[in-house]
Formats: C-alpha cells, sequence, structure tokens
C-alpha cells in the first residue's frame, strides 16, 4: 500500500472535520447525504461544514458584532486564498478549498455567500429585493455548489440543472425562516418576511409562505431526475424531508410555529428517505400533524 503524501492526508483529516459538523448540525441533511454516492459525499459534507462555519459566526458564536465582521472579512480572504492555492492551515476552510479547486467553484459562488453572512450583521428588515440578494448568496450558490459535487462532476454548466439547484437551496432556506422565525425574531432581531410581522403572524402568512416554498420544490423536483445514480437518491431524499417539514408548518399554522420549532419525527424521517431510495419519492404523501419541540 503506497503511503499517502502529507497533503492527502491532510485533506483526508479536513474532510472528517467536516463530516462531522454535518452529522451535528443538520440530522435531516445529513440523513440525506448518506445516501450520495461514495466519491461525492465528502465533497457536499465539506460545502456543507464550509457555510455552517459562515453561518455560526454571524448568528451567535462571536458575541461581538464587530469581532464578527472581521472574521467574516477574513474567512472571505481566506476562503480565496486557499482556493488559489490548494491549502489552508484551517481544516473546513481546507476541505472546502479542495472542493471548489476539484469542481470549479469560484469566486462568482463564493463572495455572493460571504456578502449575505455580512448582511446579516447589518440588515434587521429585508425589502424584497435584499431578501432575493439574500437567498441567493445564503443558500442558491451553495446549491448550485453542490450540483457541481454530483457524478464527479458535469452538471454544473447545465443551466437547467442550475436552476434546479438554486431552486432547491431557496426552498429549504424558506422553510428554514419558518422554523426558525421565534429564534430569529427574539433572539437575533431579525425579520426574513417583508411585509409581515414575525410577532404577528397570521394562518394565512404561514400558508402563502408554505406555498411559496412549494412552488421552489416544484421546480427543483423537475430537473433530480436528470441527476444520475445514488445522487439523484439522496438530493430525492433531502427535497422530500423538506417537503415533509414544509407540510407541517402549514398544518401548524401560526400558533404552532410561532411557539417554537416544527420537526419531522425520526421514524417518519427514514420513510420519507426510504421511499426516495425506493425511487417512489413522496409524490401523495399524506401530511402528518405537526410536532412542536
Amino acid at each position: 500500500m503506497t503511503p499517502q503524501s502529507p497533503h492527502a492526508e491532510f485533506t483526508e483529516a479536513a474532510r472528517a472535520c467536516s463530516d462531522v459538523i454535518l452529522r451535528r448540525y443538520s440530522t435531516s441533511f445529513s440523513l440525506a447525504c448518506r445516501l450520495l454516492a461514495p466519491a461525492t459525499r465528502p465533497h457536499v459534507a465539506a460545502i456543507y461544514a464550509w457555510a455552517r462555519v459562515g453561518d455560526e459566526v454571524v448568528d451567535g458564536a462571536m458575541d461581538d458584532p464587530g469581532s464578527a465582521r472581521e472574521l467574516i472579512a477574513d474567512a472571505r480572504r481566506r476562503t480565496h486564498r486557499a482556493v488559489e492555492r490548494g491549502l489552508d492551515p484551517d481544516p473546513v476552510t481546507h476541505a472546502f478549498a479542495d472542493t471548489a479547486r476539484r469542481f470549479g467553484i469560484g469566486a462568482r459562488l463564493i463572495d455572493p455567500f460571504y456578502d449575505s453572512m455580512e448582511a446579516d450583521l447589518e440588515v434587521t428588515e429585508h425589502t424584497p429585493e435584499s431578501l432575493r440578494r439574500y437567498i441567493h448568496g445564503s443558500a442558491e450558490v451553495i446549491g448550485e455548489m453542490c450540483l457541481r459535487t454530483f457524478a464527479g462532476g458535469g452538471l454544473g454548466d447545465d443551466d437547467e440543472m442550475a436552476a434546479g439547484a438554486r431552486a432547491l437551496g431557496s426552498a429549504f432556506q424558506k422553510v428554514n425562516f419558518l422554523r426558525d422565525i421565534r429564534e430569529d425574531s427574539l433572539d437575533l432581531g431579525r425579520n426574513y418576511l417583508p411585509g409581515r410581522d414575525p410577532r404577528a403572524l397570521t394562518d394565512r402568512d404561514v400558508r402563502e409562505l408554505a406555498d411559496d416554498v412549494d412552488a421552489d420544490l416544484r421546480i427543483a423536483r423537475a430537473s433530480i431526475d436528470r441527476i444520475p445514480g445514488r445522487d439523484r437518491v439522496a438530493v430525492l431524499a433531502a427535497h422530500d424531508l423538506f417537503a415533509e417539514l414544509n407540510d407541517r408548518l402549514r398544518a401548524a399554522g401560526a400558533a404552532g410555529v410561532s411557539a417554537g420549532r416544527v420537526r419531522v419525527p425520526g421514524p417518519v424521517k427514514l420513510a420519507v428517505i426510504g421511499r426516495a431510495a425506493s425511487g417512489r419519492g413522496r409524490s401523495g404523501a399524506a401530511r402528518g400533524r405537526a410536532v412542536v419541540r
């Protein structure tokens, strides 16, 4: 057995760190990622962990907003340097840079993400236009990054597939806005719902927001069948898990959404993933009752 080079060994260790972050912070997405092709999974984990670190910095891991701004600005510079050089001493940045170099992830996708992270430190009330920019940077570009890693690469330059990936990222983000509305408004002082008061949400608000998510999910679903192999199954599972959560948010209504996080119980998650793995997907699945934690 040929020994690994020091660079390859560090890259493998960096990928393991990213996988720990994926499993620690997202049970639903982590479950879906287990269905990815073995060659794809480390790269999706690297993208998730890199984005999660930025998100945690602006969501309170740093108590001082000024220090958080400095960290985000430094993270942007370090990411670009790491992509250029192929090495960074921080494992999460290194793993992401390795993936970015392999699959052509550059400034077009990286910079909008950091723009959105900086917006979280400065913007508390969004307009429709500022929210569109925020969702693009915080979620749509992540969908495009992941798409570039599927099936060994090559899908990211397909405009139709990229549009589907952006729509799926948008749907995930909008679901999170609804699920986390109490935390975002009360703890972080942010309103991601232009024209609506998150402290006085109505059932109609929830229905309209959930309908908007469904529209994104339909766009995304149309392109999923074109993803080859196991990666298609994993993306379908993630799509269906968030569709299930969206249904439960709609069923919970304003009172349930405002009271706390609505979630999908573990056995239901496994059933949704099982249907995706069998190729049946979630079409026609009955909507369950909301569970509020």
